[in-house]
C-alpha cells in the first residue's frame, strides 16, 4: 500500500482517468449508473432507512440537521454530499466518520474494475461507491443529498426511502432543470415516490403547486410548511407544530433567519418518517449541527489580515435564492455593524440576480476570482453585474487587505461553493480545537 501521504494523489488520479470515459461532466440520467449497480450486486437496495433531500438552497444544511438528530438519538448515520470544499472525502461519511483514504481508494478501484471502461461519469462512480460503503459499513440512517435536480439524479436510484424532504426551490441550473420555477420543481419533485411521506419548507407558490401535485399523483403524504406543519421563532429558539403536537426548540446551530425553516423540514421529515426518533434527540440535534461554509465564522489565517475586532465570515451561497437568504440575515442580524462583501462566482450563474438583494446593504463590495477555484467567472464580469457598486480585489487577500479602516465591521466571503473551498484552504480549516465535520 502506498504511503498515507500518497494516497490523496492516488485518489485523484483515479478521478482524472474517470474523467475519460464519459465527455460531459454532469449528464443527468439513471440508466449507466444502473447498469453498474446491477453488475455490483445492487448495494443501493441493502441501505437503512434513507431520508432523501432535493432542493435549490438548504438541502445541505438540512441534511446537517438530519445527521445531527440521527446522532443525538444514538443512531450510527451515513451521509452523501456534494460538493466538496477541501477533501473528495468530504462527500461520503461513515457512520460518523468521513471515509479514510485507503477505504474510498480500494473502492474506486473496486468500481472501475467492475465498469471496465464503460461510459459513466465521475459523479455516478461516486454514488456507486457510497451505495457500496453504505451497505457494506452497519449504520441505522442513511441522510442522502441530491447532487443536482432530483428526477435524474444519481441519487434517485433509491427507490424507497423512509421519508424525502425538498428545501427551498428558486432558479438555478437552468440549462439542465428548466427556464421556469414550475420547470425545476417538477425536476426537484421527482425524488417523491409512491406512498412515501415528502416534507417541504416555504416554496413559492408555482413550486409547491407542483410539489403538491406530484405528491397526490403518487399518494405519498406531504407535509408542507404553513399548510401541515409551522415554525414560528421565539426567544429561545422556535416552535414547531405539526399534528403530532407542539415541540419548543432551541436556536439552530447553524446561523441565518432561513435555518428555521432548514431545521423545520428536518423536523417534519423525522416525524413523517416514522423512525422513531424522540423529541430530546430532535431538539439536541437542531442545537448541535454543523455545517461549513453556511454563515461561518472563520478562525484561522486569514482574520489576521482584518482589523482587531472585526469578523470573517463565509456563505457558499451562489444563486438567487442564497443571494436573498444572505440578505436577509444581513438586514435582520447583522444591523449592529457594517458589512462588507467579497464576492466570487461560478460561471453560468445569475451573477446579477445574486448581487441585487445584497448591494443596499453592503459598506463595500469587493469582486474576486481566486487561482484555484473551479470555473471562476472573471472578475469583470462580476463588476459589471454589480453595476458599479464593486471594486477588483481581484483576489481574496488581496481585497482583504483593500478594505478601508473603520468601526468593528463584518466581512463576508461569499457567492460559491467552490471559492469557500478555496478560502477555507487559505484559512487552514479544519481547524484543530472545534469539531469539524
Amino acid at each position: 500500500m502506498s504511503a498515507p501521504a500518497q494516497l490523496p494523489a492516488r485518489i485523484e488520479a483515479v478521478i482524472e482517468r474517470l474523467h475519460t470515459l464519459y465527455p460531459r461532466l454532469i449528464d443527468l440520467s439513471l440508466e449507466r449508473l444502473q447498469r453498474l449497480l446491477a453488475a455490483l450486486g445492487h448495494p443501493e437496495r441493502n441501505l437503512p432507512p434513507v431520508l432523501h433531500v432535493a432542493g435549490t438552497n438548504g438541502k445541505g444544511s438540512t441534511c446537517a440537521f438530519l445527521r445531527a438528530i440521527g446522532e443525538a438519538a444514538g443512531r450510527r448515520v451515513h451521509v452523501a454530499t456534494s460538493p466538496h470544499l477541501v477533501r473528495f472525502n468530504e462527500r461520503i461519511r461513515l457512520a460518523g466518520e468521513i471515509v479514510g483514504d485507503e477505504q474510498l481508494l480500494a473502492t474506486l478501484d473496486e468500481i472501475e474494475q467492475v465498469n471496465a471502461g464503460a461510459p459513466i461519469t465521475v459523479f455516478e462512480v461516486l454514488m456507486a461507491a457510497t451505495f457500496l460503503l453504505f451497505a457494506r459499513v452497519p449504520a441505522e440512517l442513511v441522510v442522502l443529498e441530491v447532487g443536482l435536480g432530483g428526477r435524474f439524479d444519481a441519487t434517485n436510484v433509491v427507490d424507497r426511502p423512509a421519508a424525502c424532504a425538498i428545501a427551498s426551490i428558486s432558479m438555478d441550473h437552468r440549462e439542465m432543470l428548466g427556464d421556469t420555477l414550475a420547470k425545476i420543481a417538477f425536476e426537484k419533485a421527482g425524488i417523491i415516490k409512491p406512498g412515501i411521506p415528502v416534507a417541504t419548507g416555504l416554496q413559492p407558490p408555482d413550486a409547491l403547486a407542483v410539489v403538491a401535485a406530484r405528491a397526490a399523483e403518487l399518494g405519498a403524504p406531504l407535509h408542507a410548511r404553513d399548510h401541515d406543519w409551522y415554525a414560528t421563532a421565539t426567544e429561545a429558539g422556535f416552535t414547531f407544530r405539526d399534528a403530532a403536537g407542539i415541540l419548543a426548540l432551541p436556536r439552530p446551530s447553524l446561523p441565518g433567519v432561513h435555518q428555521i425553516d432548514n431545521a423545520g423540514i428536518a423536523v417534519a421529515t423525522i416525524r413523517a418518517s416514522g423512525l422513531g426518533i424522540p423529541d430530546a434527540a430532535i431538539a439536541r440535534g437542531i442545537a448541535t449541527a454543523v455545517w461549513p461554509a453556511r454563515m461561518q465564522l472563520l478562525t484561522g489565517a486569514l482574520t489576521k489580515l482584518l482589523q482587531p475586532g472585526w469578523e470573517l465570515w463565509l456563505d457558499g451561497g451562489h444563486n438567487p435564492g442564497g443571494g436573498q437568504a444572505i440578505a436577509e440575515h444581513i438586514g435582520h442580524a447583522w444591523t449592529d455593524r457594517p458589512t462588507h462583501l467579497v464576492v466570487g462566482m461560478k460561471k453560468a450563474k445569475d451573477t446579477a440576480e445574486f448581487l441585487a438583494p445584497l448591494l443596499p446593504l453592503a459598506a463595500s463590495i469587493w469582486a474576486v476570482s481566486e487561482p484555484g477555484q473551479y470555473s471562476a467567472l472573471p472578475v469583470d464580469a462580476i463588476l459589471a453585474a454589480a453595476c458599479g457598486h464593486a471594486r477588483p480585489g481581484p483576489t481574496v487577500v488581496e481585497a482583504l487587505r483593500a478594505i478601508p479602516p473603520g468601526p468593528p465591521s463584518r466581512v463576508l466571503i461569499c457567492g460559491s461553493l467552490y471559492l469557500a473551498g478555496e478560502v477555507l484552504k487559505a484559512d487552514g480549516w479544519p481547524y484543530k480545537t472545534p469539531e469539524t465535520p
